[in-house]
């Protein structure tokens, strides 16, 4: 997969184009993202996605944008997986959001990526205050010579499946609707990085993982698998527990941060990339008087969550 950031290419093949933020990655993007791969192919085109950092709501109404569901690392290796040949990640400021409509379709799709086949949702906007749309989209494509696609909403039980939606039930600890609407865990990924070693010392030892974001979309105590580089092999799957908060009891006004609790696990892992599926919250963050009460409700949290862990196996085998 080729990745180009800020500067746009200009393109020598031919591409099939959709342009968005696909923020979470949910089956809706999935299923657009496949479709587009799988016309490019039939098309023999070059599958290309286009997005944008910062969020253009980030950098136009930052006190009003969304919190992120992932982070770009995560979003380009979803890219990779689905099997994208080209990530266009434009640099979105001021000089960018006055594009109007013609010259981002004249002089950015047709003049250097060389669009020829576009994919977009009945919601796409495009250009200076987004005044372009998909009637817009369509006109163009009769005076530039590309195919327009339209593609429709993804819909479960009469939800349409959108990032606000994961948002929505995220933000009430519903992780098992989150894997509906994702058609997989919600996971964060970073590198382990050197802690406190305040876990070890109360018995519960625990990887610190580097958070790539300022403002993670949930918090709280959670049943977690673990996965990625643990021993170098990437298949190997460990469950625990995760802390993700502000860690009240031991520090006040702290920064956000993920720990992970890994049952029965004892290698070093500092500075492995590993990724953290939350499958069940177990409770809200809590403030204790002292790391004695912290550690005892601590190992409640590891007996809980291992009883969801073997309520999950009994069911499965049902």
């Amino acid at each position: 997969m080729h990745i180009f950031r800020g500067t746009i290419p200009q393109n020598r093949n031919p591409v099939a184009l959709t342009i968005g933020n696909f923020d979470g990655m949910h089956l809706g993007h999935q299923t657009m993202l496949r479709y587009l791969r799988e016309s490019a192919d039939r098309l023999d085109l070059v599958s290309c996605v286009m997005i944008f950092e910062p969020h253009p709501r980030e950098f136009l109404s930052p006190n009003q944008a969304p919190v992120r569901l992932n982070s770009l690392r995560e979003k380009l290796e979803f890219f990779s997986e689905l099997g994208i040949n080209q990530v266009q990640i434009c640099r979105f400021n001021s000089k960018f959001a006055e594009i109007s409509p013609k010259d981002f379709m004249g002089r950015i799709l047709q003049g250097r990526l060389l669009a020829r086949w576009i994919l977009a949702g009945k919601d796409f906007r495009f250009g200076a205050n987004r005044v372009g749309d998909l009637d817009m989209l369509k006109t163009f494509s009769v005076q530039y010579g590309f195919e327009v696609h339209e593609m429709p909403s993804y819909v479960i039980n009469s939800l349409r499946v959108s990032s606000t939606a994961v948002r929505q039930a995220l933000a009430i600890g519903n992780l098992e609707f989150v894997k509906c609407l994702l058609g997989r865990p919600y996971s964060i990924s970073g590198r382990v990085i050197d802690g406190d070693k305040l876990g070890k010392k109360i018995g519960y030892a625990t990887a610190n993982i580097q958070l790539k974001r300022e403002q993670p979309p949930i918090s709280g105590i959670f049943a977690v698998e673990i996965c990625g580089a643990i021993e170098l092999s990437p298949q190997i799957v460990m469950r625990g527990v995760a802390s993700l908060g502000a860690r009240p009891t031991v520090h006040e006004n702290s920064e956000l941060v993920l720990e992970v609790h890994i049952f029965d696990f004892k290698k070093d892992i500092y500075g492995l990339h590993l990724r953290v599926n939350f499958l069940h919250k177990l409770r809200d963050e809590e403030k204790y008087p002292n790391l004695e009460m912290l550690a005892r409700q601590i190992g409640k949290d590891v007996e809980n969550a291992k009883n969801y862990f073997s309520s999950e196996a009994r069911s499965t085998e049902n």
